[in-house]
């Protein structure tokens, strides 16, 4: 007969190895989606630059905030690109994905909303790197 004992020491180590194994394909997957991101932002400079673009800021932060019930709440909005051509400057947001690149797919499309309005940007570019594409989307 087993010892009840050996029983839970082998589920209770089951249930750490587990977690230790999932803990590390979250970070194998994380790692794998920004090299993802980092490459698909290298390859958008150049379709940018293409384009006529120049770069101004990486990664440009901005702050902003919502009221909530009367409170407000400060946060920081962060884009891709913020870039320049002929005097005017434009956000750009890069997307590498099957979806993303659609500017009427639901997120993609809020992302962008929301982009123009805290950078009080009239035309915010989509940077559709799998088409090699520079998309301008204004909103009403």
């Amino acid at each position: 007969m087993i010892d009840e004992r050996l029983v839970l020491l082998l589920v209770v180590a089951g249930v750490v190895l587990g977690l230790v194994l999932a803990r590390f394909l979250r970070g194998v997957s994380s790692r794998a989606r920004n090299r993802v991101a980092g490459e698909g932002e290298r390859e958008a400079e150049a379709i940018l630059a293409r384009n006529g673009f120049r770069i101004v800021e990486r990664q440009a932060r901005a702050p902003w905030s919502m009221v909530v019930d009367g409170v407000e709440v400060p946060f920081e909005v962060r884009i891709d690109l913020l870039v320049s051509r002929r005097g005017k400057r434009y956000v750009a947001e890069v997307k590498t994905g099957e979806r993303a690149p659609d500017p009427c797919h639901p997120p993609t499309r809020r992302q962008l909303l929301e982009y123009a309005m805290v950078f009080d940007a009239a035309e915010v570019l989509l940077v559709d790197v799998p088409a090699g594409e520079v998309r301008a989307i204004r909103f009403r």
